[in-house]
């Protein structure tokens, strides 16, 4: 496939940034979307300009950190992939393809493709956990016992990988399908009631702190989430919120 790439390049967090065309050529239909940005980088390396800076890691669909805006979908065409999962035969010969980073206040641009999503650090920080006691008289988690629909759904929310899609495709780049996620993981075992009223409250509050938008249900998140996470979690969310609030 010969394509033209329209790639959002920026030097830095205070460049303005551009829109900028490049050609590719002879692109099978079995390269990985990243692949292809290789192909790209190396004949702009060949040709002594700077290669596009982006994001990745394992290139498995497991890390998160290929998040790319691809023809004005969070990750692209395809539904339930990452960046890396997302292969050439989605377009054709010919096709325009822009490539843009993640678009939110939350998710200052550092570099072309490279944002900055430590603010779902800084949230998972603020309560994502539970704390253990290690002092050698720990209970095994196997001896807890737990409804099979709620292992379940916690291991659903749980596959969240923290890509950042959500907050992407949102028209307010709100991270409540993300905080949603976390917090439902724990909510619904007995190894998270502990500091369940301090969780959800310190995981909200740092997220509005952030400066994520609001929930307005138009379920964009839910639908370009790589891993399916479901708009339920954000009203359990929602549940445990106002439970704490009402308990402290």
């Amino acid at each position: 496939m010969n394509l033209t790439l329209k790639i959002w390049r920026q030097q830095g967090p205070q460049d303005k940034g551009k829109m900028v065309d490049y050609k590719v050529s002879d692109i099978s239909e079995h390269m990985s979307f990243l692949e292809m940005m290789d192909v790209l980088n190396e004949q702009l390396i060949n040709k002594g300009d700077e290669p596009v800076a982006f994001d990745h890691d394992c290139r498995e669909g497991i890390c998160g950190m290929c998040s790319m805006y691809i023809n004005g979908e969070a990750h692209g065409p395809d539904r339930g992939v990452t960046t890396c999962q997302l292969h050439m035969r989605m377009f054709k010969d010919g096709d325009t393809i822009t490539i843009e980073p993640f678009r939110a206040k939350a998710f200052p641009v550092i570099k072309d493709l490279v944002v900055d999503r430590s603010s779902f650090d800084r949230i998972q920080h603020a309560g994502g956990f539970i704390s253990v006691n290690t002092s050698g008289n720990t209970q095994d988690a196997n001896a807890i016992l737990i409804d099979k629909h709620d292992a379940d759904t916690a291991m659903d929310a749980a596959t969240c990988i923290g890509c950042g899609a959500c907050v992407a495709s949102c028209k307010n780049s709100s991270a409540m399908l993300f905080v949603g996620a976390k917090v439902s993981q724990y909510a619904l075992l007995p190894q998270g009631q502990v500091e369940a009223v301090d969780r959800v409250k310190n995981m909200v509050a740092q997220m509005d702190l952030e400066g994520f938008g609001n929930c307005t249900n138009t379920g964009a998140c839910e639908v370009e989430c790589p891993k399916g996470i479901s708009l339920e979690n954000i009203a359990r969310m929602n549940r445990e919120f106002l439970s704490a609030n009402i308990k402290s």
